[in-house]
């Protein structure tokens, strides 16, 4: 992969300052403060909320706890999506700290999925991966690897250790010279305004005239309303790690340094701010 790591570290270590509340009508043995967190954007909110779970605790009724869940604005955020993806689709738009509601009851069983230990965070992420890996190398790379290595990346990810997970990852950004990119680029494109969950497809980095693929010819081919509108005026911006990147941007060069640590790009269309 051509060697960017700068950008590697700005997205590693990018942070979103974040104030839990704790929902009105939960019972309490005395009042909850508020708690403040810089959430790693790259991590999942349930591999590092156990502060807040602890400090909320405090105050609850022992018997009225169970498995705690997070909403913003009235809306269950999933915890398999990482948490700059959540940010992103929900909030890129309002002002900091992101307010997020922490409960303990009445768990949306149809809108998330249960998580009752990180093993199951860690099956998740293991698995985001090897489909990865699928599409970029049939499988070949992360087949090649020790059982050390793949815990190497999930520890790397559960500590936010930069190093320890990327002296691993670099090989999942590989590719023959002769290719000149990956098989196909791992994706997922979100959009705030659709019930849709997200939409993925096969898509090549290299087009069959051999010149590189953009951002923008992905949108194009896979969800054109998020930049040509019907009506001229661009209603909607095109996010990932909270910034718009260029259309022009070749789309190899995103997969390699704007993936997300499960190896996919999880771009969020979302509608434009009005003000």
């Amino acid at each position: 992969m051509t060697d960017d790591k700068d950008v590697l570290r700005d997205v590693w270590f990018g942070r979103i300052p974040t104030c839990f509340t704790l929902y009105q009508d939960e019972i309490t043995e005395r009042e909850a403060e508020p708690y403040y967190l810089l959430l790693p954007r790259i991590s999942y909110l349930t591999l590092v909320t156990d502060k807040v779970k602890k400090h909320f605790q405090k105050v609850m009724r022992q018997e009225e706890v169970s498995e705690i869940w997070f909403e913003y604005e009235g809306t269950p955020l999933k915890w398999h999506y990482p948490i700059g993806l959540l940010f992103d689709l929900h909030a890129s738009n309002t002002a900091l700290p992101w307010s997020i509601t922490v409960h303990f009851k009445n768990f949306p069983e149809k809108d998330l999925l249960h998580c009752h230990s990180k093993d199951v965070i860690e099956a998740h992420f293991m698995a985001s991966i090897k489909e990865a890996d699928a599409l970029k190398h049939k499988s070949q790379v992360i087949n090649e690897m020790q059982k050390k290595d793949h815990k190497q990346l999930w520890m790397g990810l559960q500590n936010d250790k930069f190093e320890q997970f990327w002296a691993i990852n670099r090989k999942l950004m590989e590719y023959p010279p002769e290719d000149s990119g990956f098989r196909y680029i791992p994706f997922r494109i979100y959009q705030a305004t659709t019930e849709r969950p997200f939409i993925q497809k096969l898509f090549r980095p290299i087009a069959s005239g051999g010149q590189l693929h953009t951002l923008g010819d992905l949108l194009k081919d896979v969800c054109p309303s998020a930049i040509t509108p019907e009506d001229g005026e661009q209603k909607t911006q095109v996010m990932i790690h909270g910034i718009e990147p260029m259309l022009e941007t070749p789309i190899q060069w995103l997969s390699e340094h704007m993936s997300y640590p499960d190896n996919f790009l999880h771009i969020s269309i979302i509608p434009r701010p009005t003000d």
